[in-house]
């Protein structure tokens, strides 16, 4: 590591901690020729995580736009903020997990419409008729009857 002060290449250890998030690693140093002191910081280097949209453009991933569309869905239902976060953390860490440099929008559609079917009826319904973009009553109710089936298969 190079001293800011002298541009000396080596330094010494002096203290080493983990951050209050536990993401990175704050390390003091010591510059080897001038003696003084600085500090660094060592964290995970991430990879971006690119989404293909449906019209073939790519974005990078945005937890928040998850986040926002999973809270309209559970908007004026009984579904907890915490359990929300939680729902987000889990496709985040399942995308990133997935060891794909780029992932469809389908994909994270499908993963957020399995995390509310689990969750809320209403909410998942909700989503539901945004996400897939019914284009008539007809593919609507036929998406009900699923949802109606996978709740009586649970039931049994």
């Amino acid at each position: 590591m190079r001293c800011p002060f002298c541009s000396f290449h080596e330094s010494k250890v002096v203290d080493s901690r983990s951050t209050e998030e536990g993401q990175a690693i704050r390390r003091r140093r010591e510059c080897i020729s001038c003696g003084k002191r600085f500090t660094t910081y060592e964290k995970i280097e991430e990879i971006p995580l690119m989404v293909i949209k449906k019209d073939g453009n790519r974005q990078t991933f945005d937890r928040n736009k998850i986040l926002n569309g999973i809270i309209k869905a559970c908007e004026k239902r009984p579904v907890s903020m915490e359990k929300i976060e939680r729902m987000v953390d889990e496709i985040e860490k399942s995308l990133y997990n997935f060891m794909e440099k780029e992932v469809t929008s389908n994909y994270i559609g499908e993963k957020v419409m399995n995390k509310l079917k689990d969750v809320d009826d209403v909410a998942y319904v909700r989503f539901a008729s945004v996400y897939r973009q019914f284009k008539d009553i007809n593919s609507f109710i036929d998406e009900l009857k699923n949802l109606l089936d996978d709740n009586t298969d649970n039931r049994r």
